[in-house]
């Protein structure tokens, strides 16, 4: 696979996520898949992204960068939204907050297999 192929593939990924079409995450997040050393597999991908909606209604994934060296893709995402309640522990209760996301991801067989996640959660705590 080419950089530009898992480039390609990364952002149908987070086009996938921001269209909620959980029906097709399998198709870019693997059964086995890890996230920060958890093993969740894909159904328990897809409950924590779920629960990431029911959080933040208005969620959206936007790539500030990205950065690929196959199998590997490294991305900063932003967010820009209204989350409800408490987010990471801190409590938004319906505030407007901007953050990013660190991330990064190993494919295996074209699929996401591997993801570790640090959230600029200082970040928040400032706007709130």
């Amino acid at each position: 696979m080419t950089d530009n192929d898992l480039a390609d593939l990364y952002r149908g990924y987070i086009a996938c996520l921001n269209a909620q079409d959980w029906a097709n995450l399998g198709k870019f997040v693997g059964n086995e898949v890890q996230h920060n050393g958890e093993m969740l597999g894909l159904s328990g991908y897809r409950r924590m992204l779920e629960g990431d909606f029911e959080t933040i209604p208005d969620l959206g994934f936007n790539i500030e960068l990205l950065v690929c060296q196959p199998p590997r893709v490294a991305a900063r995402l932003h967010f820009d939204c209204h989350p409800k309640g408490v987010l990471f522990g801190l409590p938004v209760n319906g505030k407007r907050v901007s953050f990013a996301e660190n991330v990064f991801y190993e494919f295996g067989e074209g699929r996401i297999r591997e993801v570790w996640s640090v959230i600029d959660k200082a970040e928040i705590q400032a706007q709130i």
